[in-house]
């Protein structure tokens, strides 16, 4: 398969990858609102290490797992931890879409990191795409930046910094390693570290949190293969623009779930990103 065919196949898993995502986020969301941020990283991993554990048996891969990368999967394990916690403190103060809006400058960063770390080249034409939605993304954080100012938003951004530096380290691994020993390894370690963490603050999982837990592991576990996917194949500073669609998830969960609507500034970036987003897959498509 040629590198243009392997971008449009990682473009189309990163929107699978993020509609699951949106639906795991809610599912955190709501956890958010009873449980610690550690604890809520704790659950996530948890719902979903049985599906890995038996998806991974059944691949055989499960004999070879001692025969990894060890330093990039523990690198990867712990940024993924902060990185769940500080946005499941995030998600609990701000609506879903404000969440997106602000994790957005985590594509722009991985796209500077794949020039520097992976000697990718980013052609004009994507350059200018990359702009034009991280213009539409500034649109949404307000013209003055005021989106930034609290701890909700602070902790957002601090997340998408560690998802941008998980995903080069997985554009790295997917060199030497399986994506079920990636998988595998990232949900075994961060279920492990994560609980150790929440351990000391650990508040009791009622009945009554079962169905959001099962819609967690379910989600996290097709989400987490997705991006898988996404990122082992295709060109990193392709495929994170993508995550752009998030917002027009963000935006419906908010309304169905909680008859929040985005202001104008919002729905304008939205149009830009959006519209940055379509040239995209258009610009793909005519290169495959």
């Amino acid at each position: 398969m040629s590198i243009k065919a392997d971008n449009l196949r990682s473009i189309y898993a990163m929107l699978v990858a993020v509609a699951f995502f949106s639906v795991m986020d809610t599912t955190m969301k709501m956890l958010s609102a009873g449980f610690p941020a550690m604890q809520v990283a704790a659950l996530r991993c948890l719902a979903s290490l049985p599906l890995v554990l038996v998806w991974v048996g059944w691949r055989g891969a499960l004999r070879t797992a001692l025969k990894v990368n060890w330093p990039l999967h523990l690198l990867r394990a712990a940024l993924g931890i902060v990185m769940l916690a500080l946005f499941a403190y995030g998600v609990k103060h701000l609506s879903l879409a404000s969440a997106y809006s602000i994790f957005f400058i985590g594509p722009i960063l991985i796209t500077a990191l794949s020039v520097v770390m992976l000697g990718e080249t980013v052609n004009a034409a994507r350059w200018l795409a990359i702009g034009v939605g991280m213009a539409g993304v500034m649109v949404v954080l307000r013209p003055d930046g005021s989106g930034l100012l609290s701890l909700g938003g602070l902790a957002i951004l601090a997340a998408a910094t560690c998802y941008a530096v998980s995903a080069i380290a997985a554009r790295l691994l997917a060199r030497t390693d399986s994506k079920e020993h990636m998988m595998f390894w990232l949900m075994l370690l961060m279920a492990a570290g994560a609980s150790v963490l929440a351990a000391p603050n650990w508040v009791p999982v009622e009945s009554q949190h079962l169905p959001i837990l099962c819609t967690l592991s379910v989600s996290g576990f097709f989400a987490q293969m997705a991006i898988n996917e996404a990122f082992s194949r295709g060109e990193a500073s392709v495929v994170a623009p993508f995550e752009y669609s998030a917002l027009a998830w963000g935006v419906a969960i908010d309304w169905l779930l909680w008859r929040t609507l985005p202001d104008q500034f919002t729905l304008i970036g939205a149009s830009i990103i959006i519209g940055s987003g379509l040239y995209l897959i258009r610009h793909e498509k005519v290169h495959a």
